[in-house]
């Protein structure tokens, strides 16, 4: 079942904190378990299934990089083992942080470096919430197109993890 069906709510990557945790806890609430001890192993089993979707949901949706994720496999714009066609001019950016990222050998130069790389995920994270401030007021249409761009951000954000985890991996050397 859809998260977002689920919980009642609209799809969105800007999801109300508050009122998410006020449907989890009623939900929680609702399927909790322990209420349904004397019902037959059939009604136990629908409830635990329940309640597990609703501690997935919770988990999945309160979480912006899960969500994300979330959205974009539900309009089949992220699978398994996918390769993302990203833009030569970023493979090529991040190919030349990757090359200097191996020359680093002081404490400054890995500075500089990582800086460069927090300065990237800052760009594409101004990206991200202007494409999905007004993302529920779309048209579907709308919706489709701005789901393209946002995948791709999706992918430059997972192409920037794996440099950041090198980043850490030098800092931990020095």
């Amino acid at each position: 079942m859809n998260y977002f069906e689920f919980y009642g709510i609209p799809e969105s990557f800007d999801i109300d904190a508050t009122l998410l945790k006020k449907k989890f806890y009623a939900l929680s609430k609702q399927y909790h378990p322990d209420f349904y001890a004397g019902e037959d192993e059939t009604k136990q089993q629908e409830i635990l299934e329940l309640s597990t979707l609703n501690n997935k949901a919770y988990q999945v949706l309160s979480d912006q990089a899960q969500r994300m994720e979330y959205i974009l496999k539900l309009h089949n714009l992220v699978s398994e083992g996918a390769k993302p066609q990203l833009p030569a001019d970023f493979l090529m950016e991040m190919m030349d942080i990757n090359e200097r990222l191996m020359e680093v050998n002081d404490a400054k130069h890995l500075a500089e470096v990582t800086s460069e790389v927090l300065a990237i995920e800052g760009d594409i994270n101004n990206k991200f919430t202007t494409l999905t401030a007004d993302y529920t007021d779309l048209n579907h249409v709308a919706q489709e197109s701005r789901l393209n761009e946002i995948a791709e951000i999706y992918f430059r954000q997972k192409y920037l993890l794996r440099i950041k985890e090198s980043l850490d991996t030098f800092a931990a050397r020095l």
